[in-house]
């Protein structure tokens, strides 16, 4: 895959976004309506079919338009919107709404202590839009704050319903037989089991992790392993809220644990249940002033207001960071990918001085930065630029989560390209 690459004669790739096991998001101009900035989801389906057994890819194509068709038509202003789906060579597309903003796992990462206040008002958004997916007879299965985005005027939106299942009797969901779909950090006992069917009880427990991590900083169950995990939910309960966060409201803690329930019928009866004991902890209009840009009780407590003004950039050697980052796209989409490194050498310093090496401005430019490297075998470079992101990924979101995964595997790639040739022991 190549930056300039046209799909469907129409959305022009510029930079990629993410990858994961069955495909890669992609920054795209849509050349139909004035170079309007989109996101590309691209799947090869002989890939996704080597996932699942006993399913042919014509199969799995008819079944990813079907699924895309229901999730185009759930109107929310907590979901990605989707603007066209279809197939371009092998490869099945889904074009979406791209959004600026932070994901949730690095706005959580940025603001320490996270404001009890902010938490109800995320986990208040999010319920608001799965109610608006479980309506439509969808599952999500893999809410977690790296598919969440909070966006410049405080509102929660959720980005990827790539694994949701379908809720129709003849839809056999894109899962092989015994594997793990979701990350297992935030999946329900009965998703991780498959001893029972996943319905949206399952995102609710999702939910109520989400919703643990924002008030603890820390998820409700840790292991190494995802049968460490499976075990630790099955049979342990997680620390009390009621010690890690002692300021929080009275009905919290106990909202939560009716959440992490491993019984999918002692947790809420929807999300709206779960929205109606959160209302009262959320602010109301005119309360208080909203805080900064990113404030997740913006829209309660401003719901009709200008989205807040745009941050300073950085200036960089060369020019403010919103031009450096237009040249990196520029570069990006010609294929230049040796002065996007170069580019991308220089801003990171002067980012990390201005905004410090944590915020998600520095993450999102040192994740672009080690790409780069390793695509164009900066094996050497690319390395501490790797292990930096990794350092505060694997302590924020673990190590199953599917950046962290990548990250991984690309730093193996660097250290088996950078060992040293093994001596030769053979006959000469």
């Amino acid at each position: 895959m190549t930056p300039g690459r046209l799909i469907a004669g129409r959305y022009e790739l510029s930079e990629p976004l993410g990858k994961g096991g069955m495909g890669q998001v992609w920054g795209a101009l849509d050349a139909g309506l004035g170079s309007r900035p989109v996101a590309v989801k691209l799947a090869h389906s002989e890939r996704m079919a080597s996932l699942v057994r006993s399913a042919d890819p014509e199969e799995l194509r008819r079944r990813f338009a079907r699924e895309c068709r229901v999730t185009a038509q759930i109107d929310h202003p907590g979901l990605v919107t989707v603007y066209d789906a279809g197939q371009d060579g092998e490869e099945l597309y889904l074009v979406m709404q791209r959004l600026d903003g932070s994901d949730l796992a690095d706005h959580l990462a940025e603001h320490d202590p996270y404001p009890w206040q902010w938490a109800v008002a995320v986990a208040a958004q999010l319920c608001s839009a799965l109610a608006a997916v479980h309506a439509a007879g969808v599952v999500h299965r893999d809410l977690k704050p790296g598919n969440v985005m909070v966006r410049p005027d405080g509102r929660v939106v959720i980005l990827d319903l790539g694994i949701a299942s379908v809720g129709a009797p003849d839809v056999t969901r894109l899962t092989r037989t015994g594997a793990l779909v979701g990350t297992p950090v935030y999946m329900a006992p009965e998703q991780a089991t498959g001893g029972a069917a996943v319905g949206p009880a399952a995102d609710l427990y999702a939910l109520g992790v989400v919703l643990y991590e924002l008030l603890a900083r820390r998820t409700p169950f840790e292991a190494p392993e995802a049968a460490g995990l499976l075990y630790k939910k099955l049979h342990e309960e997680p620390d009390s809220l009621e010690l890690l966060c002692p300021d929080v409201p009275a009905p919290l803690p106990g909202l939560v644990r009716r959440l992490l329930d491993r019984d999918p019928a002692r947790r809420p009866a929807d999300a709206h249940e779960v929205y109606a004991a959160l209302a009262p902890l959320l602010p109301r209009a005119g309360e208080r002033v909203p805080g900064p840009p990113l404030d997740p009780t913006r829209p309660f407590l401003a719901p009709a207001a200008p989205w807040p003004p745009r941050r300073g950039a950085a200036p960089t050697p060369d020019g403010d960071l919103n031009a450096v980052l237009e040249d990196i796209r520029r570069l990006l989409a010609a294929g230049r990918y040796a002065q996007v490194a170069a580019l991308l050498g220089r801003a990171l310093p002067v980012a990390v001085t201005t905004y410090g090496e944590t915020s998600s401005v520095v993450r999102t430019l040192r994740k672009q930065y080690a790409t780069v490297l390793v695509d164009t075998a900066q094996y050497a470079q690319a390395l501490p630029e790797l292990g930096a992101l990794l350092r505060d990924l694997i302590r924020e979101r673990g190590l199953h989560d599917p950046a962290v995964a990548q990250l991984l595997q690309d730093e193996a790639l660097c250290r088996r390209q950078l060992a040293p040739p093994a001596p030769h022991t053979g006959p000469y």
